[in-house]
This record gives structure tokens, sequence and C-alpha cells, in this order.
């Protein structure tokens, strides 16, 4: 199953020339959840090799603007579309309803179904095969960190173990891979453990959202594959950041340091910053840092098949060819 990080805005407060404001698309499999939607997230989509799908699902991470104000215009898209049946369900802490209220006399009346949720640090959103977790961040007002978590897998199947055995292929190896004993012809019980290694972890993507270094974000990362943490501010200006609720680039490769994640991705980048900068200083902490840019995609497999890889421009469509006259 493929887990990738779309980074489709990266800026803090507002936008530049080459950065856009906080927003961040997870593929797995055929599902698209969109974490944060700043202003011109759906022209960064469309902008994009993604394309803007009919999203069913929008986290939000806090109401501050930079985080929310292209929700408005994506919504009225949608609706534009001819977007009829398709549900859409928001996520965000205490205070989405308000917001929506708020925004109301600007969003209308919207011609498919609009379910508003509001979310407490320690609940689970379930999606099936996996789950996302919210968790308190801090920056000041309510604001949530959402965890991407898949479950424990079993471990591989040792085929020469079962060959042994005297299991044989078909469905009984598919039964004990599920986690079901299997009596063989001769009476012989065969359990999961006597064929499987031991159990694979799943994934886990971690996404700060704005938040002043957390022990709760240290704890909800732990393991983490890739934690997504904004990095506001160089160590000069940790002032500003205590003032404000933000993190530093070194302070964010310490929670980093402290979970023991595989990659750390810094994110929400002021404008004064061009993301060198930030990388020196965080990987004088935690080697494994990068900072992607606008369209840069983190492709997260299973820790068994390789590590998280930046890969740049990733979700930018190639350039079209220019015929030679």
């Amino acid at each position: 199953m493929d887990l990738d990080v779309v980074f489709l805005g990266t800026a803090a407060s507002a936008p530049t020339a080459q950065r856009s404001p906080a927003a961040v698309l997870v593929r797995r499999g055929g599902d698209r959840l969109l974490f944060d939607c700043g202003e011109g997230t759906q022209r960064q989509l469309q902008r994009s090799a993604v394309g803007l799908p009919d999203l069913e699902e929008i986290f939000l991470t806090h109401y501050h603007a930079d985080h929310f104000l292209g929700l408005p215009g994506m919504l009225k898209t949608f609706a534009l579309r001819g977007r009829e049946e398709t549900p859409l369900r928001v996520y965000g802490p205490r205070g989405l309803r308000e917001l929506f209220k708020q925004l109301g006399p600007f969003i209308g009346r919207l011609p498919y179904p609009v379910s508003l949720v509001e979310l407490e640090p320690g609940e689970t959103v379930p999606r099936g095969e996996y789950g996302i977790e919210p968790f308190a961040a801090d920056h000041g007002a309510a604001a949530l960190g959402y965890a991407l978590v898949e479950p424990e897998r079993p471990g591989r199947f040792d085929v020469a173990v079962a060959d042994g055995l005297g299991v044989p292929a078909g469905p009984a190896r598919g039964r004990l891979q599920a986690g079901e004993n299997v009596e063989l012809p001769d009476g012989r019980l065969v359990t999961p453990g006597d064929v499987l290694g031991e159990p694979r972890p799943g994934r886990r993507i971690v996404i700060s959202g704005d938040t002043a270094p957390s022990p709760t974000v240290v704890q909800r990362a732990h393991g983490a594959d890739l934690l997504v943490h904004e990095a506001s501010f160089l160590a000069e200006e940790a002032d500003r950041a205590r003032e404000t609720n933000h993190s530093t680039a070194a302070e964010a490769a310490e929670v980093a340091r402290l979970a023991q994640v595989r990659l750390l991705a810094l994110t929400h980048i002021s404008p004064r910053y061009f993301g060198p900068e930030l990388a020196e200083e965080a990987r004088a902490v935690f080697p494994n840092t990068v900072v992607p840019r606008d369209f840069d995609v983190i492709e997260v497999p299973f820790a068994e098949r390789g590590a998280p890889e930046l890969v740049e421009r990733g979700a930018r469509p190639p350039r079209p060819m220019i015929p030679i006259e």
C-alpha cells in the first residue's frame, strides 16, 4: 500500500513567491486526506500532478487564517463542478462549528452534504486499515496535531518452515497468515506462531501543526516514520518563537531526536528564510532532516522496504514539450 505526503504549502503566515501557506496532502492507496487548507490550496492542487480531487475529508489543525483561508473557495469550487451527493467531512478542534458559522455568508448554501466534527485529543478517527489520532499541540488556543497510524502487521510467512511442517499450499496457509490455527490431516495443530516471524510495525506519520516544542508531540511521534514539524524561526529568534508559541529549527530537531523518528520534515517556513539555513541548524541536532518546498513529496515505505525519501518536485507535472518549428 503506497503512502506519501505531498507538500502543497510550506510557508508561515503569508504566501511568498516560492511558498504557499499551510497545506499537506496525505495519500494512502486511493485515500486523499488534506491537512490544513491555507490560502490558494486549490490552486496548488490544480498546479500539481495530483489535480483537484473531490476530497472527502479535511483536517484543520487550528483556526489561524493561514491554515483555513483556502477552504471557502475550495468548497465553492466543488459546488461549481456539480458535486451533489459526495459528502465532505471537516475535522478540527473545538470551535469548528463557530468558524463555519462565521464563514457562512462567504460559503453560502452548498449542494452537497458537509458534516463538521469537533475532535478532542485522544480521540481516533477510524479509517478501516488505519486511524487518524488527534493530539494537543502547544499553540495557545485550541490546536491539534494529527498522527496517521497503521496497526502492527503479521510477521513474514516462512515457507520453508511451513513445508517442513507439512502445511499444504493454498487456503490453509492463508488462514495461518490471517492469524488462525490450522489442523493438518494427521491431526497435528499448526499455529500462526509456528510459521510467522516477528510482527512488523505499521507506519506512522505525525503532523504537528503550529506548536511550541512539546512533550506531547514527542510522545505521539515516538518511533514515527515521518514527523512533519513546524520550524517558524532560527535559534536567534528563540524569544520570538516562545512569544508566539512556535518552534525554532533546533527545537523541532530536538523533538525529532527525543522521539527517535526516522525522518524530520520542517515546514511553516517564515518568509525571512530560504530553507537551507533551517536545515543546517536542525541537522546539527538531528541529521536526518529535510526542508521540503512546495510540490515536494516524501514517500513512506514499510520499514523493511527502505527509509522515507524526499522526492523533490515529485508532485509537479512535467513541463509540456514545446515543438520546434
